[in-house]
């Protein structure tokens, strides 16, 4: 029979020794769990990450595509909707020419697209009609076209004489823009040859006429002139004023307003430093 073996007891040693084994198995299992782990992230992360991104994409394309869609409905909504179209055309200033008249001569399109008006080829026509001086053409949103006219006013007339087409009234730029039936009161008469705008002595009479003090302009019977430095004109009194040109004018008045004191039949302020009194 043989002898019992006895086991032998680990020593402390062995004891650490089984420890540190341990730990260190622990630890590459750690190391090697840990690897895979960050492998399956970086598996997973792409998926993760495309997941939102897609969500971004399509938020995107949504968005862009609305953007798209308000553009268009905008373009319309402006140009070629009646919606925003002319309702009504308002005209103010107007006196003597009737506001039907420049509505009709403006030929606005109803329910036209107020951004498609030309605002400029509604002023050239109004601007045209014989009684009109100066036209502004604005548009008030939504619906309605703003006319404004600043008219003609008189300075003088002419009268054609016979076998003409009638008495004709002058404003003071030298324009023709009407003829009435009789001669108005309260105007001169103009004594020329030609009355034209474009005619340099009409336009220098009626500058004349149109600066003078009112005073004045109220005794002012005719005026006349053969060139556009020697206008005169013969007061109700029956006296002549040679005035010459439009300059100098506030010094002219008070001159002839001293000359008028004394007897003449001709005063001639043209030069007002030198005047004269012809009997």
């Amino acid at each position: 029979m043989s002898p019992t073996r006895e086991r032998r007891r680990p020593s402390e040693e062995d004891e650490r020794d089984r420890a540190a084994l341990a730990r260190e198995r622990r630890g590459r299992r750690s190391d090697e769990e840990r690897r895979r782990t960050r492998v399956e992230a970086a598996r997973l992360k792409p998926s993760a990450r495309n997941r939102p991104n897609r969500q971004v994409e399509i938020r995107r394309r949504w968005v862009a595509l609305l953007s798209v869609l308000t553009v268009i409905a905008l373009v319309y909504l402006l140009f070629f909707s009646s919606m925003l179209g002319v309702k009504d055309v308002s005209v103010s200033g107007s006196r003597t020419v009737a506001a039907d008249q420049i509505r009709a001569v403006a030929a606005v399109p109803a329910d036209k697209p107020m951004l498609r008006l030309s605002t400029d080829e509604i002023r050239d026509k109004v601007a045209g009609m014989p009684g009109i001086a100066t036209v502004e053409v604005s548009r008030s949103w939504p619906n309605t076209v703003e006319i404004t006219v600043t008219e003609r006013t008189a300075i003088a007339f002419f009268d054609s004489g016979p076998g003409g087409d009638g008495v004709h009234l002058v404003d003071g730029g030298g324009v023709v823009f009407k003829t009435v039936p009789a001669r108005p009161p309260g105007l001169p008469e103009l004594k020329l040859p030609k009355v034209s705008a474009d005619d340099p002595v009409t336009r220098a009479v009626t500058a004349v006429l149109g600066v003078i003090p009112e005073q004045l302009l109220k005794q002012v019977t005719t005026a006349t002139a053969k060139t556009p430095a020697s206008v005169e004109f013969t007061l109700s009194s029956g006296k002549i004023v040679r005035w010459g040109t439009a300059e100098q004018t506030d010094r002219k008045a008070k001159v002839l307003a001293a000359l008028l004191t004394q007897a003449g039949k001709i005063y001639d302020v043209a030069a007002p430093e030198l005047p004269t009194i012809t009997s």
